[in-house]
């Protein structure tokens, strides 16, 4: 059987929900909210559905970088793409765990397995040429000058925040290992990919990847392994239970059921905001114009009501 053939999801996580807090950051918090959203995954995947899991990786990616700065006098730094790598693995080990388990605790013999994977960028995306995305640590304004200059860094202010690094947000390209993520689903393996929007590299003049300091939107790398696997549903994690217009204000209105044109009526009158739900949006459009059949967007502990009918945004194609 082809993953064509198969009532196939592709599930996005965001890694922010994986730390619901500051004070509940630790590894062990972060699976404990991993093994609650695992119980959520189980109930699609006891709906009959094959299921390929992604994940943001925002927070955790931080903390490596962090820590890389307050260590590096002692022991090497860690570059972006391989702490990109890094969570790739951490958090695929807590999602195998957790998710193997929930359905062992169920009864499903299914496996678990995380593919770390690279995403192909192109090394003319304009993102390089204007940073804009922040990562790492907050600095004073002369500290972040002064790594501008020594290591040839882009740095803005954030927010009244402090000053930090801001990194290029390519567009993705091609997974470069799809062919292992489609003969994982096709044994009926459920799989986790492209974490964190898939580890960026870019492809040199002999052929040879590179792996670049960036970031990949996760959604819409989530949207484009959707569609080249030939997914029938796009599942959106985010903190919310339904997409809103005039999100917390007075006359907000939530969405059930609403089509592509919706969507984009409702993305040009600016309900949406960039860094938030816009993205997501963007991403669900471009999975249905490319033939998908269903996103829905919702919160975590709705996932399994959702794909059932009962709960969350659902876009149609």
């Amino acid at each position: 059987m082809t993953t064509n053939q198969k009532k196939l999801a592709v599930i996005a996580i965001g890694g922010n929900s994986l730390i619901t807090s500051k004070d509940k950051a630790s590894i062990e918090d972060q699976y404990e909210n991993v093994v609650e959203t695992c119980r959520h995954i189980a109930d699609i995947i006891e709906q009959g559905f094959e299921v390929v899991v992604t994940h943001g990786n925002g927070p955790q990616v931080g903390y490596i970088l962090e820590r890389s700065e307050a260590a590096k006098k002692k022991v090497h730094e860690v570059p972006m793409d391989t702490a990109g790598a890094d969570t790739q693995g951490a958090i695929g080990y807590a999602i195998q765990q957790a998710l193997q388990n929930e359905l062992r605790h169920r009864g499903i013999k299914k496996n678990v397995a995380t593919v770390v994977t690279q995403v192909l960028v192109s090394k003319d995306d304009a993102s390089f040429k204007k940073p804009s995305k922040p990562i790492g640590p907050f600095y004073s304004e002369a500290d972040a000058k002064d790594l501008e200059a020594k290591r040839g860094w882009a740095v803005v202010e954030d927010s009244g925040r402090g000053w930090r690094r801001v990194v290029p947000s390519p567009m993705p390209v091609e997974i470069i290992e799809l062919a292992a993520v489609r003969s994982l689903i096709d044994a009926g393996i459920v799989t986790v990919s492209v974490g964190g929007g898939g580890i960026p590299v870019i492809r040199e003049d002999n052929g040879n990847l590179k792996g670049v300091a960036a970031v990949i939107d996760k959604d819409r790398a989530s949207s484009m392994l959707a569609s080249v696997i030939g997914a029938t549903h796009f599942v959106i994690c985010t903190a919310v239970e339904k997409v809103c217009l005039n999100f917390g204000k007075p006359d907000q209105k939530n969405l059930d059921d609403i089509s592509v044109a919706d969507a984009e009526r409702y993305m040009g009158e600016g309900h949406f905001k960039p860094g938030s739900m816009l993205p997501k949006v963007e991403a669900a459009v471009q999975f249905l114009k490319k033939g998908g059949q269903q996103v829905i967007i919702t919160s975590p502990e709705k996932l399994g009501d959702a794909v059932r009918g009962q709960g969350g945004t659902r876009i149609l194609g």
